[in-house]
């Protein structure tokens, strides 16, 4: 039986992430009609494909990391979406439209998460510790949305776009204004 190189068992687990990604991208947007076309012009699908290139070289060590901010900018530029290579992002993530998402250092999001333009994962303070929001699974950001410090916001969570949230979301809530407050039914609590 033929023993496949490192090099070449990470190249195809990394085709395998990125086809999650284009799947994850048919998935949530309704615009999407090929792989092929969400591949070629999706900004959000690039950016998160360059972040799982520098997050790689982040995690090696401090040797590779000015590159990795390097390559971090180099996507920002290009799609006007900014996700530090310190952050860790699950697997089928997708940013819809994208422009002016900014996810911070310490950031943690789950797996099967969408996230709408003008998404913040932001810090309060400054230091060399958790300072970001961590996002469970199947969360949905909408629109504008700003999660600041180092918050935890459930699984299945729904952020309505614009809201403003700084507390810790429990799993399944719908959050919804400023400051985000908890939604039950038609009813703002």
């Amino acid at each position: 039986m033929h023993q496949h190189t490192p090099e070449v068992k990470l190249l195809v687990k990394a085709i395998r992430r990125m086809s999650e990604d284009l799947s994850a991208a048919m998935r949530e947007d309704p615009a999407a009609t090929s792989k092929m076309l969400v591949a070629l012009t999706y900004p959000g699908v690039h950016a998160v494909w360059a972040y799982r290139i520098a997050h790689a070289m982040w995690v090696r060590g401090p040797v590779l990391r000015p590159w990795a901010r390097v390559l971090s900018q180099l996507a920002r530029f290009f799609t006007g979406i900014e996700i530090h290579p310190g952050a860790t992002i699950g697997r089928r993530f997708f940013i819809d439209h994208g422009m002016g998402v900014v996810i911070g250092e310490t950031a943690v999001v789950g797996n099967d998460v969408l996230m709408y333009h003008q998404v913040t994962l932001g810090g309060r303070s400054r230091g060399q510790f958790k300072r970001h929001p961590t996002v469970g699974n199947r969360v949905l950001l909408g629109a504008g949305a700003k999660l600041i410090g180092p918050i935890t916001v459930g699984d299945d969570v729904k952020i309505g776009a614009n809201a403003l949230v700084v507390d810790d979301v429990a799993p399944g809530e719908v959050v919804v204004g400023i400051p985000g407050k908890k939604r039950i039914g038609d009813v703002v609590a």
